[in-house]
């Protein structure tokens, strides 16, 4: 849909320079992920190092002589650390923010110490996988995940990474959460795409609306009485366009799914009303494709 946009906004036709980008922005959000979540490798290795520099200084206080280690020995930073999966996945995207933005990694590591949530956990001297888990969910999702400074790197470095910032993180904090108490505690990075097929379809889709764009528009133009074309915020047409493909040239996807999905991204992007709008236009259609036979939906399509 933003590519879609972003073609209509700069009346650009070169089909495949767009898609080329179109898949790189999605491309991207697999370093966002790492980059993410590389913050909790880097945290910690950067304690460790404080750590070592405070213990070996002339006149060492009695608590930097004999540190407290249980936030550097935490068992998830222990396992994401020494993950083989999130390690190569670094080395093989290329991924060295942090060591070019230290500055960073300072300032999370600085608010974390500082919080109530690491004092308690520091002060309690019993250890169990739980609370280190635990420990480190929180840690992500109230200070770093919410890091104003972090948010700003992010934008300023990538703009197309705002939209992918809460879905990546909802991914990680739900990895986090599931970390098991094994050697490398059944941790691994998530494939950007499920299968072969997850691929196609975006470039399907992508293909399919653009190729077909007038013929998708007449068939929600009679259906906006009270609307002028010029009306209908951009946004909202090319996801009805899109709606209406998926209704007519992906057989295997059901009506209630396209629907739903294209309520969301209405919700999320467009006006107030949008989705209302929206909504009334795809079911009257889905009803006359019903009626005339258009829609030839088949297996899962069915449901």
């Amino acid at each position: 849909m933003q590519t879609l946009y972003s073609m209509h906004q700069s009346h650009s036709d070169n089909l495949e320079k767009e898609e080329k980008f179109l898949f790189q922005s999605i491309e991207n959000v697999q370093d966002l992920y790492l980059i993410m979540i590389s913050t909790l490798i880097e945290i910690r290795r950067k304690e460790e190092t404080f750590i070592e520099i405070s213990s070996k200084k002339h006149l060492a206080t009695k608590e930097e002589k004999n540190p407290n280690f249980k936030f550097v020995n935490n068992a998830v930073f222990r396992i994401l650390s020494e993950s083989r999966s999130l390690l190569n996945a670094l080395e093989n995207r290329k991924i060295n923010n942090w060591n070019i933005n230290d500055e960073y990694i300072l300032i999370l590591l600085n608010e974390i110490k500082e919080s109530e949530m690491y004092q308690n956990y520091m002060s309690n001297k019993e250890s169990s996988f739980e609370e280190d888990r635990d420990f480190v969910a929180a840690i992500f999702t109230d200070i770093i995940a919410p890091n104003i400074k972090l948010y700003e790197y992010l934008e300023d470095h990538k703009l197309t990474w705002i939209d992918d910032v809460p879905l990546v993180n909802t991914l990680i904090l739900k990895q986090l959460k599931a970390i098991k108490n094994t050697e490398n505690g059944d941790f691994y990075v998530p494939k950007l795409y499920n299968d072969s097929d997850d691929k196609e379809f975006v470039s399907n889709l992508f293909k399919k609306t653009i190729l077909n764009e007038k013929e998708l528009g007449k068939e929600f133009a009679d259906k906006t009485p009270n609307w002028e074309a010029d009306r209908i915020a951009e946004i909202d047409t090319i996801i009805l366009k899109m709606a209406i493909c998926e209704f007519l040239k992906f057989p295997s996807i059901p009506v209630k799914v396209t629907i739903n999905e294209y309520l969301e991204i209405a919700k999320e992007y467009s006006t107030p009303k949008s989705s209302i709008f929206i909504n009334g236009i795809l079911d009257n259609l889905v009803k006359e494709f019903e009626t005339s036979n258009k829609l030839n939906k088949v297996g899962r399509g069915l449901m």
